[in-house]
């Protein structure tokens, strides 16, 4: 298998995408070593054998474009994207449910549990969440602590702020975090 690979500049600096022929299946803020080791693991485990090529692909350029417009403020919600995202049972639950919460809107790790019908387990949802490939379309950013606090992020809690005020435009009440 290979996968296309291509960076993406952006606002808030490059994004690394990756797409199978079946759809986008990594999209990181490009800089840390800790995130490079962490996508080459999870590629390894769930993407066995591949190989990586520098070029782009249909998939990649509609994810360009929607980010265009996402930076832009033209559009909130990629619901035509294709994805490619493998991962555990639970993984893939938490990442469904993610794309669930609307653009200006947030919620917590607890209340994302409860959702799933697994009261006690807003640790691993924060795991699964953690673990998202796909960052900003798979929007793990708009997951906050219960107390309303900005928690952990992959890409930076910088750039978690960010986020949420940009899509600040779209929330139906004032109220952000």
């Amino acid at each position: 298998m290979t996968l296309s690979r291509v960076t993406i500049a952006t606002p808030l600096g490059p994004m690394l995408a990756l797409a199978s022929d079946e759809g986008l299946c990594a999209l990181e803020f490009d800089g840390s070593a800790d995130r490079h080791d962490r996508l080459e693991r999870r590629l390894a485990r769930w993407f066995p054998p591949h190989e990586i090529a520098d070029r782009s692909s249909a998939v990649l350029d509609r994810t360009r474009a929607w980010l265009d417009a996402y930076f832009g403020g033209d559009s909130r919600e990629p619901r035509d994207l294709p994805l490619d995202m493998r991962g555990a049972p639970f993984e893939l639950q938490v990442w469904s449910a993610l794309r669930e919460i609307p653009a200006g809107e947030t919620t917590s790790y607890g209340a994302m549990a409860r959702r799933l019908r697994a009261p006690g387990a807003s640790r691993a949802v924060g795991a699964a969440n953690g673990a998202n490939p796909v960052s900003i379309i798979v929007p793990c950013h708009r997951v906050i602590g219960s107390s309303g606090a900005l928690t952990g992020y992959g890409g930076g809690l910088d750039r978690k702020k960010w986020l949420l005020a940009h899509e600040a435009q779209w929330r139906r009440d004032a109220r952000l975090f």
